[in-house]
């Protein structure tokens, strides 16, 4: 479904992602594991196509020299220059990272401005997916997000990427600053949304230990680089992943 071959992208002078090439197939959950600042944010933000927003943006203030090398080939199609908004109309979705939702608006009214370009009765739909998969949310309908709980936005978060009606979703930390009974809400909900749509995932997370178990694939990247891929029971019995990521 997704191929990223010798993919590199530098900040100036310092390599974030380094000859990183990766293999999703349909229907996986993929893994992408490592520490903060590892890299794991800029790939997905290049998957996304949001890298090339950011790098456009630099360019015209004279800011920051973004530098994106490589191929990423979806569905057989090249599409490294792609723009995000493109990317998104073919079934590609990014959920970053801190739950970015609109803090003045409310539950249902973020999850309708996400399918904004949805027919009414795709947005019903979607609105009935995400409490479905999100059960906390059908009491907080009408609560603004901004006064949600970390935990309560993340699940909106996601809520309002699926209303896009994603194929290969893409999710950025969703278990970042949550606490462990949130995590493990959301872990289930993952699960859940393969069954529900028959979307593709890809997963990056720094907290290796609640999503190695449900992963099809693995890659643990170091520095921008790839150290190490597996399946998750793999990786879940390999001792350098033990020490790094479980503290055993």
């Amino acid at each position: 479904m997704l191929s990223v071959s010798n993919l590199m992208v530098f900040y100036e002078n310092a390599l974030a992602v380094n000859e990183l090439s990766m293999e999703v197939g349909q229907g996986q959950i993929i893994g992408v594991i490592g520490s903060n600042s590892a890299g794991k944010t800029t790939l997905l933000n290049t998957l996304g196509g949001l890298m090339l927003d950011i790098q456009l943006k630099e360019k015209r203030k004279g800011g920051e020299r973004i530098t994106v090398l490589g191929s990423i080939t979806y569905q057989g199609e090249d599409i490294s220059q792609m723009p995000a908004y493109q990317r998104a109309r073919k079934g590609i979705v990014l959920c970053r990272e801190r739950h970015p939702v609109f803090g003045d608006s409310t539950v249902l009214e973020n999850l309708r401005i996400a399918g904004y370009l949805k027919t009414s009765l795709q947005i019903k739909r979607g609105i009935e997916l995400a409490m479905e998969l999100f059960p906390a949310l059908q009491a907080l309908t009408r609560r603004k997000a901004g006064l949600m709980s970390g935990g309560e936005q993340q699940m909106l978060a996601i809520g309002m990427a699926l209303m896009v009606e994603p194929q290969l979703l893409l999710l950025d930390e969703p278990l970042l600053g949550l606490s462990p009974a949130m995590q493990r809400k959301v872990v289930e909900a993952v699960k859940r949304i393969i069954k529900a749509t028959g979307a593709t995932i890809v997963i990056s997370e720094q907290f290796a230990r609640p999503i190695l178990p449900m992963i099809d694939k693995g890659y643990v990247i170091e520095n921008g680089m790839l150290a190490m891929t597996g399946t998750g029971p793999e990786l879940m019995d390999n001792p350098e992943i033990k020490s790094a990521y479980f503290g055993i």
